[in-house]
């Protein structure tokens, strides 16, 4: 599949007349813990050419194949990317952290890199997590029988939001760093048998509730809910991104 990706992401790259700068795994296969039947989510985060940013005509910023039940490929214009980037957008700061990389520019990665925990903002980003966690515990968490792949999301979401709580920076992507928050050996034997079903699994595989796991969610998101609506706002400036942007289309910098 590697290299399945690795053409597409040329072919695309040939057909719109744009430069990839980064291109990476998004999805559960990022995050450590994909099934079966998972199937492969790559994003990219591209630069046109320098005469498109100068047009007063509407131009789409996403480029998307048409999904099938192997690849979901799409990605952003560097404008739209840099936009998100100030306002926190949690996908985009994971995607940047993903330890699977498809393709990437060194000096691109390496400028997003060192801005990533100076414009990630907490309360934003704890949000994000909190919320994708309430509604998947309240929504698909209940009876006595779940989607695994659900206890998944929801336990990575809130684990996140913990993250930015405690230690008050950007979150790990990584489910298995995530995890080294909680001491409780009980707890790390109950996700231990949740991975190994899950490796195993599909994505619509069914589980028994596990009690232990849905009392500390409750309480997680309870205490989370409490925390996220003490920090506060904070902005920081948009010209070092606009100084970023110009650089990667090209835009000579004033003598």
């Amino acid at each position: 599949m590697q290299d399945t990706i690795k053409e597409q992401l040329s072919r695309i790259e040939q057909e719109h007349g744009v430069k990839i700068l980064y291109a990476c795994e998004s999805g559960s296969r990022a995050w450590g813990f994909p099934g079966t039947d998972s199937d492969y989510d790559v994003r990219f985060i591209y630069a046109a050419p320098l005469q498109t940013y100068l047009s007063i005509r509407d131009r789409r910023d996403v480029i998307e194949l048409p999904v099938n039940e192997v690849l979901d490929v799409s990605g952003w214009d560097i404008r739209k990317a840099l936009q998100l980037f100030l306002k926190s957008n949690p996908p985009l700061y994971e995607w940047l952290q993903s330890p699977i990389c498809y393709k990437a520019d060194p000096d691109f990665v390496r400028d997003m890199e060192n801005l990533m925990p100076i414009y990630f903002a907490n309360r934003p980003g704890c949000h994000h997590y909190l919320n994708i966690a309430l509604s998947t515990f309240e929504n698909d968490l209940t009876g006595n029988e779940v989607k695994l792949k659900k206890y998944f999301y929801a336990l990575r979401s809130i684990l996140a939001c913990l993250w930015i709580i405690e230690n008050e920076i950007l979150p790990p992507m990584e489910f298995r760093l995530l995890r080294t928050q909680v001491g409780d050996v009980t707890w790390q034997n109950a996700v231990d048998n949740l991975l190994e079903i899950k490796q195993h699994a599909s994505e619509k595989t069914i589980v028994p509730v596990v009690p232990l796991l849905h009392a500390w969610l409750k309480e997680t998101i309870a205490f989370c809910k409490e925390k996220a609506a003490q920090i506060p706002s904070s902005q920081e400036s948009i010209e070092p991104l606009d100084q970023l942007f110009q650089k990667y289309i090209k835009i000579p910098a004033p003598i």
